[in-house]
């Protein structure tokens, strides 16, 4: 009911121009629609007096055009607490005793992107299974029919979108179902055909119907008429064609760029429209919006000089992986079609596969979409979501970003979490949610689920492994708890869009990381091996039974959609069958040749008493990393079984500042009960200056005989000892805001810099800006505006990062060190500027690196795939090292769209990691 206290709840909607009731109390003056006449799906709200006879007060809806109309219904429809995904992801209305109209005029312009939509694609074994359970089938196989289409179509409108590519492997959206595309005018869905389906006609339409080889140069006798059947199908509904042409099932169209050929197909499927809609017609894309996708090989022909009319869409396209290939360029902006954007959260290819759940980075949805908007490709927004489900959070995030950009900048991904988790599970539990998700959302873009496996994490250095385990396993908690704390009405849809992508999340990397810890284990000779393969095993169960969870849900209303295989790539397509990494097993019934007790450190694989590729033979020693006040003051020392009896171990140091978190106790050979201890220097009682500490590790055998008390450790080694090497330093007072080397290196998170050096020439307005969560690890530092000219280290600002070393020299003993820096996978989208940054320590000569090295004829960088695996671009650049002492680094973007996220400054003394150590001392 209105504000002002009067009851009767009536909503009146309709369209300008087509609505009596609206037009009359337009010519009644009841209000002002100037700001939305004759604009695209714009729509305003209003609170009226005496709308119509016997209505005195009404929430009155006027759109533009009957989307806009849709929108404001579905804009309140959402304030009232009806999610746009009570269907698909089964977020129940929310209850309200009484509904308030408040008297303010809402005016709603057009949208940021005028066509919004997604591809249904790569859709088995997932959204195919699903069909098969809940429609009849078509005469040619599964049945994508009508009533499925109908749930999709709501959906989008819901969320405000307004173009769908449909499903296409194995489905025909015009043939399956006669009702399809008549329903989909019905509900105002713009239609489309993917990139690889010319003149809306599915690719499954040619191999039922077609005549001959899906080759132009070959059979355009056959081709011609199948497209002029599609045009005049598609003709009396609203739709976008696809014009050009691909091979045969998503593949080149011929081993080089024939530009003549895909030409000629142009100028063809235009003389088709022609005929069919009229020359002014096509030439307007306001009536006959047609576009040219730019995917893959297709982009190498634009390079080539191959042009199409003005009227006809551009729409560049990202690499499948988030990155955006090619933008418009300043002469490029002007085309009447315009441009628009081709996007992946969901693909099969190179470098793999990635289809089971969700691993898209929100931070770089936004950092992407933002600059390819502020490069004016904002006709078309399309995005591929695979199975649909369970892509739930990305896509709102997606569409919302199109619908008005203006209300989301690079600090709102937090905020806009919140307020979706309040819409989707109430206020209650939105802070928490949103925390939650904004964490996974930086944890699963990392790396995709397909390309972690054991080998991903360090389990020895910086405690990588170990660390990033517990990042999951604290969401997997925070995930459990929101949900038992939710009425059981709303635990369905936090199952499907939170807990289930969290909990799998963890259970994957739990089977990962201990796969690699039961293969350390075992080359190591831990009895304890065999309980983690065991682990692995019921983690392994885990996997399957949230699979089981998920596809019974609610009495199995999404049964199948969960049916992704991702456990055993071994190339970049879907494993056939879910396949576990091996695991070992060590034969415990047999004691180790070094005796019952091993011992092991942090940093290091290597294992004593005994031989092993990781230490000296024969020798009983393993040196820590170098402790010091800046770095690591606790390392871990790991004592285990290996034997067949129990015994009892002790350490003691030779120097009281080192202490242990437990220094005596005693092990059984059960394999369960691996002792780790923390090693730790207190530096107060630390004398100054370096040293090393002996660390001897002993042990006695329980009810020893003769023989037990002479091979201790084995029949040919000696008591483990344990070297700490240590350096109690101090940094000089007038030290007071930088990073300090420990370990023989210093971390970077490139946000916190010491300073900004300004330009010392006049350039243009150009800033660092952060974007947090856009990272492996923390965040991005890019320039901003995205649309600045190129810039040089006289016409740009430089990062400043202030530095204290102690090395003497550098451990690569040639006297130089390493400058490396991540950036983030972003592409070079202006081809004649390549994405570039500068780098100087101290007054040495400035470097330049371009670190992305285009290829011809539409192909992926060099290292294209390297870099996307690991979601960085990582690059080098020498200097000399002169000494310990203050040092500068400057770092310049040279170009927009470029993103910093971490440095490492290596003076020989970084290790194999994933991430890279973690980020240095800072004295600030």
């Amino acid at each position: 009911m209105p504000s002002t206290g009067s009851k009767g709840g009536v909503i009146i909607a309709g369209t300008i121009g087509n609505s009596t009731i609206i037009d009359m109390m337009i010519s009644q003056g009841k209000f002002d629609i100037s700001p939305i006449l004759g604009t695209w799906e714009a729509y305003l709200t209003a609170v009226i007096s005496d709308p119509m006879p016997g209505v005195s007060e009404a929430v009155v809806i006027a759109g533009s055009n009957r989307r806009g109309t849709v929108y404001g219904l579905y804009s309140i429809s959402e304030q009232i607490g009806v999610s746009p995904w009570y269907y698909w992801a089964d977020s129940p209305p929310q209850q309200h005793s009484t509904i308030y109209a408040t008297d303010i005029s809402v005016i709603q312009g057009s949208p940021s992107v005028k066509y919004r939509g997604f591809f249904l694609n790569d859709e088995a074994p997932a959204l195919t299974g699903y069909i098969d359970a809940k429609f009849p089938p078509s005469p040619w196989g599964p049945g994508f029919n009508a009533d499925f289409y109908k749930t999709v179509f709501e959906l989008l409108l819901r969320l405000r979108a307004n173009y769908l590519w449909p499903a296409q492997w194995n489905s025909m959206f015009n043939v399956d179902d006669p009702r399809s595309q008549a329903l989909a005018d019905e509900y105002g869905i713009v239609m489309g055909s993917s990139h690889t389906e010319p003149m809306m006609r599915a690719t499954k339409e040619w191999n039922v119907f077609g005549n001959g080889p899906w080759q132009w140069n070959l059979n355009n006798n056959s081709i011609y008429p199948f497209f002029v059947e599609g045009a005049q199908r598609t003709k009396p509904y609203e739709g976008v064609l696809t014009m050009g042409m691909r091979g045969s099932g998503d593949t080149a169209l011929g081993a080089g760029i024939e530009t003549d050929l895909l030409e000629n197909i142009i100028q063809n499927q235009t003389a088709i429209l022609e005929a069919i809609w009229g020359n002014a017609s096509v030439q307007d894309p306001n009536i006959v919006p047609q576009m040219w996708c730019l995917y893959k090989e297709v982009q190498g022909y634009y390079q080539a000089g191959m042009q199409v009319p003005d009227y006809i869409q551009l729409l560049w396209t990202d690499d499948n992986f988030g990155n955006i290939r090619r933008l418009p360029l300043s002469n490029e902006t002007s085309r009447i079609g315009g441009a628009g954007v081709y996007y992946h959260f969901d693909y099969v290819g190179d470098p793999r596969d990635y289809k089971w759940i969700n691993t898209v980075q929100l931070q770089k949805t936004w950092e992407q979409m933002h600059l390819a908007y502020e490069r004016d490709a904002r006709q078309i927004w399309v995005v591929n979501v695979g199975d649909l489900k369970p892509l739930e959070l990305p896509i709102s995030h997606y569409f919302d970003l199109a619908y008005d950009i203006s209300l989301w900048d690079q600090n709102s991904v937090p905020a806009w979490l919140e307020m979706w988790a309040a819409r989707e599970f109430g206020p209650a539990v939105a802070s928490q949610t949103a925390a939650l998700m904004n964490n996974y959302s930086v944890a699963a873009g990392r790396r995709k689920f397909e390309l972690v496996d054991p080998t991903t994490y360090s389990l020895i250095d910086y405690n990588e492994a170990d660390n990033v385990l517990a990042q999951w396993q604290a969401m997997q908690v925070s995930a459990q708890s929101i949900m038992n704390s939710l009425p059981n009405a709303t635990q369905p849809a936090f199952f499907e869009m939170v807990y289930h992508p969290v909990t799998a999340g963890y259970v994957y990397y739990d089977i990962m990381i201990s796969t690699a810890r039961n293969n350390l284990y075992a080359e190591q000779g831990r009895n304890s091996a065999n309980a983690v393969a065991q682990h692995v095993l019921q983690q392994f169960a885990q996997d399957h039974a949230l699979t089981v969870q998920y596809n019974t849900l609610l009495n199995g209303k999404w049964a199948h959609m969960m049916d992704q295989t991702h456990i055993g790539y071994t190339y970049w397509q879907q494993p056939m069958r879910q396949a576990l990494p091996g695991l070992q097993y060590v034969a415990t019934s047999e004691r180790d040749l070094a005796g019952d007790m091993g011992v092991t450190i942090q940093n290091s694989n290597a294992t004593v008493p005994g031989d092993d590729m990781y230490h000296t033979l024969s020798s009983n020693s393993l040196s820590f990393t170098p402790f010091d006040p800046y770095g690591v003051s606790s390392q871990w020392i790991d004592i285990f079984s290996m034997g067949t009896k129990a015994f009892t171990w002790n350490i003691t140091a030779n120097a009281s500042f080192v202490t242990f978190s437990q220094s005596s106790g005693s092990l059984s050979p059960n394999g369960t009960t691996d002792i780790r201890i923390w090693a730790t220097v207190n530096w107060s009682q630390c004398p100054p200056g370096r040293g090393m500490v002996v660390i001897n590790v002993t042990t006695t055998e329980s009810q020893p005989t003769m023989y037990d008390q002479q091979t201790l450790y084995g029949t040919q080694y000696a008591m483990p000892q344990l070297m700490l090497p240590y350096n109690n330093t101090v940094i000089p007072s007038s030290f007071q805001n930088g990073f300090v080397e420990s370990d023989a290196h210093i971390t970077i998170e490139m946000e916190h810099w010491s300073n900004i050096t300004t330009p010392s020439a006049s350039g243009p307005a150009v800033n660092y800006t952060v974007i947090p969560g856009l990272s492996r690890t923390l965040s991005g530092v890019t320039l901003f505006p995205v649309t600045a000219p190129s810039l040089s280290t006289t016409t740009g600002p430089a990062l400043t990062y202030n530095l204290y070393t102690f090395s003497q020299n550098t451990t690569f003993g040639t006297g130089n060190l390493t400058v490396t820096i991540a950036t983030t996978t972003s592409l070079n989208t202006i081809p004649d500027r390549p994405l570039r940054y500068a780098v100087q320590l101290d007054n040495q000569t400035v470097k330049t690196v371009q670190y992305i090295i285009d290829q011809p004829a539409g192909a992926n960088p060099t290292n294209w795939g390297t870099a996307v695996a690991n979601s960085a671009w990582v690059s080098s650049t020498n200097f000399t090292y002169t000494g310990p002492g203050a040092h500068t680094l400057k770092v310049w973007a040279l170009e927009p769209a470029m993103v910093l996220n971490t440095a490492w400054i290596d003076l020989g003394g970084i290790r194999p990691s994933y991430l890279g150590p973690p980020e240095s001392y800072r004295v600030a």
